[in-house]
This record gives structure tokens, C-alpha cells and sequence, in this order.
């Protein structure tokens, strides 16, 4: 029975930190990046997702074969997180780049890039997963690894999405030359000129509370609101009417250049995933091995994995609540900037989340041990998408009922993840238990699968949807007109996609019971294995 300590633990969830600081990155802000900053269109953008993401179930499960198929001094799956951790990295800073191209040549840059980042993460994460079933034979230890692993992967998604926003703030400061004038009451007169040209700043107070319209009768823009985001031309004046907060002084305005403080965000971002795979191969260490009398044959192996209904339970379900996950990380930031017109302030609700994330993580190891997997997966599925379809009912005012509808939501979708890669071990043990034969890494590909398809899925269905709305992320007349879009997107949508997943998690054939069964049946045969060489 394979205990592992605390700092092997602490070790492993580094990793899914690193991944997180790369998937959450891009499923949270790179659709608004893509269309705000890069000016592509959200149907565009939500065909690029989708087609990226076609390639991915033959590459998943050419990844597991490769990662089963691998034999090094470091074990089988291991040297995968080293191998990978530079050009994940890499890839991920790509993304954010916006390079001097014409509309069609940024286009390719975006399916290039965007498929190589796929590829990669791969490449990077099938084989992680895949550690977690070869680190211990306990299925309970398992489930203990499973929720440490959470924490971590929840960890490095508070990261990128509490920090990201400030850091882009930060590099992205552009310091025009900012002129204001009181006029009557609490308003004021403001004009910002800068030297360069910019496609896309974001103009706001260090409060966010002040109150922006246009002082230009040409502008169609006309609603005041807590920012404005729009193109900047040199030595152009930009005039507005402030108004709603006290003692404003040119310091307490802020003009955020989009492109270049979302790239040097996310490049400072790339530096530390690497070192955190670093640290996760030097302080893991692989145990389980497949059985000895096993022989490499392909045929079998699919043969195995199609015939295993645990696991393709799990595919499905995986599919489904990762649209669920994808579609609420990915219209957040949108919501947050045109709905609430407080870009910043989806900071502190993106945290807000992760720390539910991170509770419900932690919870989920003893919950499960309690009422069995299954059951707490069709529980969670249920209230996490029942709670989150109650944001259809909130205006923009009501910031509390937001923050408090998206905390509790969030605290049972935390619990998908976390039962899903301890589940999938538990479908690799059924195969052995079954066929006497093992194919983890071939088996983790729904991972990844699940992960990335779904949220190429996600992607589509919000590129539709506010497409449907006619959805322009640099023209304010079209934001507005696609609100209720952002709407839909951001509570009931998701919400319908949970009830599937929790009907189909209803077939699900390891209960509780079984589960420990097989464990006890699998562990005796290690041991006599063991004690017959």
C-alpha cells in the first residue's frame, strides 16, 4: 500500500499549478484578448477554437500510447513533465503576442500558435495524469493525491486570474498627458493625448467608480459607464465627462495599453509554469508497474479501453462538465468588463472562486470516502449548475448576489475535477482487474480529451452566441446590444449542460463498494507477483 508524503504531494500539485496557470490563462482571457485586442470576430474566434480542438482525439490517445510505451531510467511518464515544461512555456507567451500582421496573416498566426499550444499541453498532461495512477496502488491514497492535486491546479488558476488583470495594468500603463477640469458638482472635464497609437486602451479611475460618457457628440457611445475601452490615435485628443466621484486629479486616472500588458503579463506568467513542472519532476517518484507477464499489443489495448465502461462513462461526463467550466471561464471577463463595466473587479471574483475551488478540493477526499464517488459526482454536478442559473436574475447592481451566486457555484464544480483524474485511475485498475492488463497513459487521454475538446466546445458556443448578438468587442454600440448574450452565457447556458453530465454519471458501473473491492484484489496480486520472483 504505496503511502506517499507530504512533500511528494505538495510536489505533484505544483504541476497541475503550472497547468492551470496555462489552461485557465487561456480559457479566461484569450477570447477577449483575441477579439478585443487582436480584432477578430467572436465567431471567428469560436471556429478557431472548435477546429483546433479536431485534431485532439487522435493526438490524446497517440500521447497515451507514447506515454505507456516510454522507458527511461525516470519511468515511464515522469520525463514527460520535464520535456515539456520549456516549450509549454514558450507556447503559452505566443498566444499572447500580437505580431505586426496584416488581418489574414494574423489569422494564421492564431491557428498555428493556438494548435501548437494544444499539442504541447498534450504532450505535458496526459503523461501528469497519468503519474498520479503509477505514484500509488491505494485508490484511498489515490483520492488524497487527487484533492492535493486540485488544490494546486486551483491554486495556479488564482494566480493567473487574481493576478493577471493588475499585471496588465501594470505593464500596459501607457502615461498620456492627462488634462482635468472641474466644472459644476462632482463632474469634470477630461482630454488624454498620447504620442503613439494604440488599437486598444482601457481608461478607468484607480477606484472604478467614477463614471465615463463621451464629450463628442460623434460618438455613438453615449451611456456612462465605469471605463471605456476604445482605439487611440497619436496626438488625438480624447474628451469625456467624469463624473460620480470626488477630488479627482490626473493621477487617479489610469490608461491601460491592452496588447502590450496582457503579452508581458503573460510572459512573466510562462517563466513560472516552467519552473513549477521543474519542481514536479525532481520530487515525484513512479511506483506502479504494469504486470509483468503483460506483452505490448496495440489492438488489445483499444480493444480493452472500448470494452471499459467506467471509462467511457467518464469521457462523457469529462466532455461535459469541462463545456460547463470552459463556458464560465470564458465569458467572465466579459461579463465583468461590459455587463458590470469593472474589468478589475472580476479580479477579486476570479479569486473568490479559486478559494471556493480550493475548499472544495480539500472536501472532496473525505466526502467521498463517505457517500462514494459517484454519488457526490451527480450531487455536485446538480447544485453547482442549479446555484449558477440564479445569475440570470441579477443586474448589474447587485455585485453581492454575484459574488455570492459564483462563490457557492463554484464550490461544487470544484468537485469534477477533482473526482474525474481520481476516477480515471480507478477505471485503469477496473482494466487490469478485468484484462489483466494495464494501459494507464492510454486511459488518462480522456483527460486531456475531455479538457481541451471541451474547451474548444465552450469556445464555439460563446463565439455563436455573441455572434447571434452581433457582438464587436471594439465597437460599444454592439457590446451593448449583445448583453443579454453575456447574459445567457453566464448562467443558464452552462447550467442545462449539468444536468446531462448528472444523468449520464447515473451509469456509472464503480460504486463505492466495488472500488474497494477491486483495490484489495489488485493489491494481493502485486504482492504475489512480488513474492514470486
Amino acid at each position: 500500500m504505496d503511502k506517499l508524503n507530504l512533500k511528494e504531494k505538495i510536489g505533484y500539485a505544483l504541476g497541475d499549478g503550472a497547468a492551470n496557470i496555462a489552461w485557465r490563462g487561456v480559457a479566461t482571457f484569450l477570447f477577449i484578448f483575441y477579439t478585443d485586442v487582436f480584432g477578430l470576430s467572436p465567431i471567428t474566434v469560436g471556429i478557431l477554437f472548435l477546429v483546433a480542438r479536431f485534431s485532439d482525439g487522435i493526438s490524446d490517445v497517440l500521447m497515451g500510447v507514447i506515454g505507456d510505451r516510454t522507458h527511461t531510467k525516470y519511468g515511464k511518464f515522469r520525463p514527460w513533465v520535464l520535456w515539456t515544461a520549456i516549450p509549454l512555456a514558450a507556447v503559452l507567451s505566443l498566444l499572447f503576442t500580437n505580431p505586426n500582421f496584416s488581418d489574414t496573416g494574423k489569422l494564421i498566426y492564431a491557428y498555428i500558435t493556438y494548435i501548437f499550444f494544444t499539442l504541447i499541453y498534450t504532450a505535458n498532461n496526459i503523461p501528469y495524469g497519468a503519474l498520479m495512477a503509477v505514484m500509488t496502488g491505494d485508490d484511498k491514497e489515490r483520492a488524497s493525491l487527487g484533492s492535493y492535486r486540485m488544490v494546486g491546479a486551483f491554486a495556479g488558476g488564482m494566480l493567473v486570474q487574481g493576478a493577471l488583470l493588475f499585471l496588465v495594468a501594470y505593464f500596459g500603463n501607457i502615461n498620456p498627458e492627462i488634462q482635468l477640469q472641474k466644472i459644476e458638482g462632482n463632474n469634470y472635464e477630461l482630454s488624454v493625448t498620447s504620442q503613439n497609437s494604440f488599437k486598444n486602451v482601457h481608461i478607468k479611475t484607480e477606484n472604478g467608480i467614477a463614471l465615463f460618457s463621451w464629450n463628442d457628440v460623434n460618438k455613438k457611445d453615449t451611456e456612462a459607464t465605469n471605463s471605456k475601452s476604445f482605439a487611440m490615435e497619436a496626438n488625438q485628443p480624447y474628451e469625456f465627462i467624469v463624473s460620480g466621484e470626488r477630488n479627482l486629479k490626473p493621477a487617479n486616472f489610469t490608461i491601460i495599453n491592452q496588447q502590450k500588458g496582457y503579452s508581458n503579463s503573460m510572459y512573466l506568467m510562462s517563466v513560472v509554469l516552467a519552473v513549477l513542472l521543474l519542481i514536479t519532476f525532481y520530487s515525484t517518484k513512479e511506483r506502479v508497474l504494469p504486470p509483468k507477464t503483460q506483452k505490448n499489443n496495440l489492438k488489445q489495448d483499444f480493444k480493452d479501453l472500448l470494452a471499459n465502461k467506467p471509462w467511457l462513462i467518464l469521457l462523457i461526463v469529462g466532455l461535459l462538465f469541462n463545456i460547463y467550466n470552459s463556458i464560465k471561464q470564458g465569458i467572465v471577463i466579459i461579463y465583468f468588463t461590459h455587463y458590470l463595466n469593472n474589468q478589475l473587479l472580476s479580479a477579486s471574483f476570479l479569486i473568490g472562486l479559486m478559494i471556493a475551488s480550493i475548499i472544495g478540493a480539500m472536501i472532496t477526499a473525505p466526502l467521498s470516502k463517505r457517500i462514494g464517488k459517484k454519488n457526490l459526482f451527480i450531487y455536485a454536478l446538480l447544485f453547482s449548475g442549479i446555484v449558477n442559473s440564479l445569475l440570470m436574475f441579477c443586474d448589474a447592481s447587485d455585485v453581492g448576489g454575484i459574488f455570492a451566486i459564483g462563490i457557492i457555484s463554484e464550490f461544487g464544480a470544484a468537485i469534477f475535477p477533482t473526482l474525474f483524474f481520481v476516477m480515471l485511475g480507478d477505471a485503469a485498475d477496473y482494466s487490469e482487474y478485468k484484462n489483466k492488463r494495464r494501459a494507464t497513459g492510454l486511459i488518462y487521454s480522456a483527460g486531456s480529451f475531455a479538457t481541451k475538446f471541451g474547451g474548444g466546445l465552450a469556445g464555439a458556443i460563446i463565439g455563436l452566441v455573441l455572434g447571434m448578438y452581433h457582438y464587436n468587442g471594439q465597437d460599444a454600440v454592439s457590446i451593448k446590444g449583445a448583453i443579454p448574450g453575456i447574459v445567457m452565457l453566464m448562467s443558464w447556458i452552462p447550467a442545462v449542460i449539468t444536468v446531462v453530465a448528472a444523468a449520464f454519471m447515473c451509469f456509472y458501473p464503480l460504486t463505492k463498494e466495488k472500488t474497494s473491492s477491486i483495490t484489495r484484489e489488485l493489491n494481493f496480486r502485486r504482492t504475489t507477483e512480488k513474492n514470486n520472483k
